[in-house]
């Protein structure tokens, strides 16, 4: 987890609010209770810290922690006869504090609402120049959507698309072991009892925990990981994951080279790339056109994607998608260049190592 400085979140000159949202894997695992927490610091630090929304869900240490903060009323509204409760976006916009803490960012507002979604609300006191922290938890986000159905069986109503959790500032993964999280649901500290035991047999088993755990964790990485180069001193990128790429050619042994890169990226559990550079002046013969072909084919068996890049320079060339890319594992083939190119330009590897200090270059000797 990345951690910008204060001057960075409360800048009196940013246009836009600064977005920080607190990720756990199930109801339960403290979200709100480190929001607020974390509320309550920087209130003693000086800032203007108000509570914008807040769900209890009637747990007594939530509650007792959220003594001491302004908490805005909610505003009611009707439907179908009945008066319901949500967040007064305007009434936040017109106190307008520094900071708001929202929770609960998948929540649907009641129909009729200025707005659909909460998040809506919350990109809405973004954009007035408002930071927010919120909550969330990840069976929530869009693209998990289908995936935390088949893990858990049950298919999630409420959700924020990718791009919130994409654009936030900083994430934080509030997490606790699944053993844990149950003996809260147990203790009675998350569900009502009438509640306990069906969520044990459902949601909570330990399995669906883990895997959510995972997914939560994933995320926070992944966060990392696209923000790594706005705070690194020399800009460069921070590899948490390991994405494997490799570079073929119209040489026979491509197949090999491709099939040898496939493996190291199933080791490590890691999207495969595959690389063929040509130059503009060029023209493939059949047979080389054919070996492209095959790698192409063998790349889409091994549910790679497959690049086709026309560049004159073929270390910038290779350079350059693995920056792009992330690429953190290049694969190569043993070349055969004469040393009188290599006296002139330096040789492949040389070159690519200068470019690419931050990654592993693998060179495979192939069969004839």
């Amino acid at each position: 987890m990345y951690n910008p400085s204060p001057d960075t979140f409360y800048s009196t000159t940013s246009r836009k609010g600064k977005h920080k949202i607190f990720i756990g894997m199930a109801p339960g695992v403290g979200k709100t209770y480190k929001m607020l927490e974390e509320g309550h610091r920087l209130k003693r630090e000086g800032i203007d810290v108000i509570v914008g929304l807040l769900e209890t869900h009637k747990r007594r240490e939530t509650s007792e922690k959220s003594i001491g903060l302004e908490i805005i009323p909610r505003k009611q509204v009707t439907h179908s006869g009945i008066v319901l409760e949500e967040m007064d976006t305007d009434a936040i916009l017109s106190r307008c504090p520094q900071l708001a803490l929202v929770d609960e960012l998948a929540h649907t507002n009641v129909p009729g609402s200025e707005r659909e979604k909460r998040y809506q609300d919350v990109e809405v006191i973004l954009n007035a120049g408002i930071d927010v922290y919120s909550t969330v938890n990840i069976q929530h986000q869009e693209s998990l959507n289908d995936l935390v159905a088949r893990i858990t069986g049950v298919v999630v109503r409420e959700r924020i698309p990718d791009r919130i959790i994409e654009a936030a500032d900083e994430i934080v993964v509030v997490d606790v072991t699944p053993e844990t999280l149950q003996e809260r649901l147990r203790d009675g500290k998350i569900y009502a009892p009438e509640k306990i035991e069906q969520s044990l047999q459902n949601f909570f088993q330990r399995g669906n925990l883990i895997a959510l755990r995972e997914l939560a964790l994933r995320e926070m990485a992944d966060n990392v990981e696209a923000h790594s180069a706005d705070f690194s001193p020399t800009g460069q990128f921070c590899n948490i994951h390991e994405r494997v790429l490799v570079c073929v050619s119209t040489n026979p042994n491509s197949a090999q080279l491709l099939r040898r890169g496939a493996r190291i990226a199933d080791y490590m559990r890691a999207p495969l790339y595959v690389l063929f550079v040509t130059t503009s002046d060029r023209f493939l013969t059949k047979s080389e056109a054919l070996y492209v072909e095959t790698c192409e084919r063998l790349c889409k068996e091994f549910e790679g994607e497959f690049l086709r890049v026309t560049h004159q320079d073929l270390a910038q060339a290779i350079a350059q998608v693995a920056k792009e890319r992330r690429i953190s594992q290049v694969v190569l083939g043993k070349t055969q260049q004469s040393r009188w190119k290599i006296l002139l330009r330096g040789s492949l590897i040389d070159r690519l190592l200068q470019s690419l200090s931050q990654v592993d270059i693998h060179i495979i000797e192939t069969e004839d």
